[in-house]
């Protein structure tokens, strides 16, 4: 019986000092980890449409020429601006020099044989008047007169033909704007139609932006949206200025491009952007379903395919909560379900959150 006893006390001394050793960690955990929680937790009332999109310039340009030959001297560098009709690649032009020596000579031999077809006209005529000539000798002065005048308009022509190919050997600016690209160096041949310089007016940038069928019926034209430029996280208003009424072409998408109505020096062409089209007359849903949530993608938490947020529980305990997501508006991202519109969460933490631990709130 004695030893019964003593094996009782000796085990619940034994559970005793267990229990104490689990509540220590407890006592000093009391402070928590440190971590910064948003105010309230996004909605937007409005319904409106999402499409990925691309900044690009409103003008742009391939610059080639229509003649061969070989590039004596490229004038600009890429990044550079330039004006309308600055000088951008030099073609060699020495059978065009050539050819204009050619038809220089031309027009001053036509211009002497039509000088003197004119003073024998003239000569004929009047001595036709006074009847010293017949008319057979005025009518064959009259042919000799127009074919020399006929002669030397032609040799201006050949010239003005030579002068508008040296318009392709000396390539300009069709607008000002910047030099995106140069295609050749000094030597290389030039042929025709094939692209020397790519040129974008940088003052004027839109959006081309492909939307959905079901979606494309909500976007009118004038319509006033938002764009948002994924690498800045800036959003700049804009104006739809063409719709198209097709996707035959496109994939089953149908093209819309947005006029930018601002722009800065960190918004370039070539950036991806999200656009947000509002829908109008739209019928009225539920108000759960209208609220849309949308939080920022930092505070996600990614396990696997699931993808959370820790919210506040109780004692300020660290909830992990599943969500499901939607659409992404640059940094920010929708939440479908999981979490409501007036429930606050963790934005960031200096330590390693876990579901259930303590946390301090900053």
């Amino acid at each position: 019986m004695n030893k019964i006893l003593l094996t009782l006390s000796i085990s619940l001394l034994v559970l005793t000092s267990c229990g104490g050793d689990k509540k220590e960690p407890i006592a000093n955990n009391e402070t928590g980890i440190p971590v910064k929680v948003s105010g309230i937790a996004t909605g937007t009332n409005g319904e409106f449409v999402t499409a990925s999109g691309k900044i690009e310039a409103e003008n742009s340009a391939n610059v080639s020429t229509r003649m061969m030959g070989y590039v004596t001297k490229v004038h600009v560098k890429v990044g550079q601006k330039v004006s309308a009709g600055q000088l951008l690649i030099s073609v060699n032009n020495t059978d065009l020099q050539a050819k204009k020596a050619q038809v220089e000579a031309s027009i001053l031999q036509a211009t002497a044989g039509y000088t003197n077809a004119k003073k024998d006209y003239d000569r004929f005529v009047a001595l036709f008047a006074q009847q010293s000539a017949s008319q057979k000798e005025v009518d064959d002065m009259t042919s000799r007169y127009e074919m020399a005048k006929a002669g030397l308009e032609g040799a201006k022509q050949m010239r003005n033909e030579v002068m508008a190919q040296f318009s392709y050997s000396n390539i300009t600016a069709p607008f000002s704007g910047e030099v995106t690209n140069t295609f050749v160096k000094e030597g290389d041949m030039a042929n025709p139609g094939m692209p020397l310089v790519s040129i974008e007016g940088a003052s004027h940038l839109q959006v081309t932006a492909m939307v959905s069928e079901s979606d494309i019926t909500s976007i009118k034209n004038e319509m006033n949206v938002k764009v948002l430029v994924k690498s800045t996280n800036q959003e700049i208003s804009g104006k739809v200025v063409e719709v198209s009424g097709s996707a035959k072409n496109t994939g089953g998408q149908y093209l819309v491009k947005v006029n930018l109505n601002t722009t800065g020096s960190n918004v370039l062409s070539g950036m991806f952007v999200n656009v947000q089209f509002p829908i109008a007359n739209k019928p009225q849903v539920k108000k759960s379903q209208s609220d849309k949530v949308v939080v920022p993608q930092s505070a996600l938490v990614q396990q696997g395919q699931l993808t959370g947020i820790y919210t506040i529980g109780n004692k300020n305990r660290a909830i992990l909560r599943w969500l499901r997501i939607g659409k992404t508006f640059g940094n920010q991202v929708e939440v479908l379900s999981g979490l409501s519109a007036n429930e606050q969460y963790i934005v960031s933490a200096e330590g390693k959150l876990y579901n259930g631990a303590k946390i301090s709130i900053q």
